[in-house]
């Protein structure tokens, strides 16, 4: 089974495999290299831009250093590094094994590093008294399917639909600047109320012909037709209130997408800083010995079509946040602004 998954703080259900047991040293490393290659040469995004007799060839070279299976995934990282797979991993052991991070230490601020640290979690509440404001941090669990999505994905729509029942507020400000990644079904399932029974995002190939479309229809949502999970919605919609987008340098994957959902969107406005750049989308794909990997297969796009780097605020406000008086945040207040008089 294959499926598109949205990854920083990468998300992949791993699914159980025909029973394999682990052979010792080097032939259980020729088994799993063996199907790994045979998977990025086949199916790898880039794969037309690799010299992949090179690059086998310096690998196999490196693994005869490993006397053991596990030790051997250290190869994993310059593999990855030299191929420029950026955004796929490898996953065996509740370890995470792929190509060297991406530093944005110097990007975010002091106040976000402090907020981070406490692992902070959904928030949905009115600030300024009209303003309502949702908190979507990364949303990650590891057996993906439709009941799944829907138990994480319903609770975030109930308070937002709570909320919108209790008094007539003026504008939302949705605040992405946790969202490192994860599963973005169920991030986007709990947003429908903002974006409406639409086309919301996709992926297209590098000749930039459409591979696949998102959309969301009464609650459920589609890829290309398959149902993925579903909300019960409550009416109204609101797709056409005034909604201010805050993210960051460690908006990432699946908090990228949450982004680019909302391009072309009505009433729509992005504040605070450049995304991390992990626009690409990977699909799951099973190894030998119960290993997982999130393989790159297709580029993110809009609801158009339209593919992006990283994605880039129509308003730039670097740094200065304020997480425990948003009255202090200079990107809440120009999303304030944004709602009360535009």
């Amino acid at each position: 089974m294959k499926r598109t998954f949205l990854i920083t703080s990468l998300l992949f259900s791993s699914i159980p495999l025909q029973a394999q047991k682990l052979k010792n040293g080097q032939d259980s490393i020729k088994i799993f290299y063996n199907k790994l290659f045979s998977d990025l040469e086949s199916s790898y995004l880039h794969k037309n831009e690799v010299d992949w007799k090179n690059v086998k060839s310096e690998t196999e070279n490196n693994l005869k250093q490993y006397n053991s299976f596990e030790n051997s995934l250290d190869e994993i990282k310059p593999l990855f590094d030299k191929i420029g797979a950026n955004h796929c991993g490898i996953y065996y052991n509740n370890k995470h094994y792929s190509s060297s991070a991406k530093s944005i230490s110097n990007l975010i601020s002091e106040e976000w590093k402090t907020k981070y640290a406490t692992k902070p979690d959904f928030e949905v509440k009115i600030i300024d008294d009209d303003i309502g404001y949702i908190l979507i941090p990364r949303i990650i669990f590891f057996d993906i399917n439709e009941k799944n999505i829907h138990d994480a994905a319903q609770p975030i729509y109930n308070e937002i639909a709570k909320l919108k029942a209790k008094k007539n507020l003026k504008g939302w400000i949705i605040d992405l600047r946790f969202n490192t990644g994860g599963n973005s079904t169920p991030m986007l399932l709990a947003l429908y109320d903002f974006l409406g029974n639409n086309n919301i995002w996709g992926t297209v190939g590098l000749d930039k012909k459409r591979k696949s479309t998102v959309h969301l229809k009464k609650g459920v949502y589609y890829d290309n037709s398959r149902r993925q999970g579903l909300i019960h919605p409550v009416a109204p919609l609101l797709d056409q209130s005034k909604v201010a987008l805050i993210i960051g340098p460690a908006t990432g994957s699946a908090g990228e997408i949450v982004a680019l959902s909302f391009k072309d969107r009505p009433n729509t406005v992005f504040i605070g800083e450049e995304t991390y750049g992990a626009t690409t989308s990977n699909i799951e794909v099973s190894l030998p010995f119960n290993i997982t990997m999130a393989l790159t297969t297709g580029l993110d796009s809009d609801r158009n079509g339209k593919t992006y780097d990283t994605i880039t605020p129509d308003i730039i406000i670097i740094k200065q946040d304020n997480f425990d008086n948003f009255m202090l945040d200079k990107k809440v207040e120009k999303a304030i602004h944004f709602i009360r008089t535009s």
